[in-house]
């Protein structure tokens, strides 16, 4: 698993323990809420609807919350008007790094991530600048104690997943964005329980850390993930196990 595998099952993991519970329902509501404007309400033709649905049924948000959310995307209620913006990046040690938002204010959240940057050594870039560097994936995680590899990859590879690895008690299902949903189904139908699921942007090749330069990316990555507008974080970053498990309980 890359180190950008760690690092998000880490964030997950630490997820689930978080009582700051308003910031994840944030984020997830404004998914649904673009995801609903975008594609609208109808998940039968909306499968960015679907996934974002399920992200906020796995976090126990309330149905009338999602209900809510799903409404004003599609107009049926007054809310906010969202943009999907993208920043790129370097951080510590050369690390690309792509940030995807959602926000209401474009040049309150660039001013803000771009701090985010600076403070940690790293640097906003512009439009493209590390974007080549990374490939659009579905990545869905569950812990080993679920299943074991063979009956996982049998599963996940028949319904179009490319890859299933493991590591640190944990299946990482690699799938293309077209056929996440469908992974994604066929795993829970199964019985799985799954610990994360997400179409996210993941590096073709790693940067390797260590000390200080480990210790920045991570506590980078962990502001950037806090912030309210941020949706996904993505960097092409590689650190030995124990010492991201170290920093990230730091």
């Amino acid at each position: 698993m890359s180190g950008h595998s760690k690092w998000s099952t880490i964030k997950h993991k630490k997820a689930l323990k978080d009582s700051r519970r308003g910031k994840l329902f944030t984020k997830l509501i404004k998914d649904l809420t673009i995801a609903a404007r975008l594609g609208g309400s109808d998940l039968s033709a909306n499968p960015r609807l679907r996934t974002a649905l399920a992200a906020a049924k796995g976090s126990s948000m309330p149905n009338d919350t999602i209900d809510r959310a799903i409404k004003k995307g599609a107009g049926e209620l007054e809310g906010v008007n969202y943009e999907e913006v993208v920043y790129e990046g370097h951080g510590p040690g050369g690390v690309a790094i792509m940030v995807q938002a959602l926000t209401d204010n474009k040049n309150r959240t660039v001013s803000e991530v771009r701090l985010a940057f600076g403070k940690y050594g790293g640097s906003l870039g512009t439009p493209n600048s590390v974007a080549w560097m990374f490939t659009k994936k579905g990545i869905i995680t569950l812990e080993t104690t679920q299943t074991d590899e063979d009956r996982l990859m049998e599963l996940a590879l028949d319904a179009g997943a490319e890859d299933v690895s493991s590591g640190d008690g944990t299946f990482e299902v690699v799938v293309p964005p077209e056929d996440f949903d469908t992974v994604r189904e066929t795993l829970e139908k199964a019985g799985l329980m799954l610990t994360s699921a997400e179409v996210t942007m993941v590096p073709q090749n790693t940067v390797t850390l260590t000390g200080k330069e480990a210790e920045q990316t991570l506590k980078l990555l962990d502001i950037l993930e806090e912030h309210d507008d941020v949706q996904t974080v993505s960097a092409n970053f590689d650190i030995a196990e124990d010492e991201a498990e170290r920093l990230s309980a730091a």
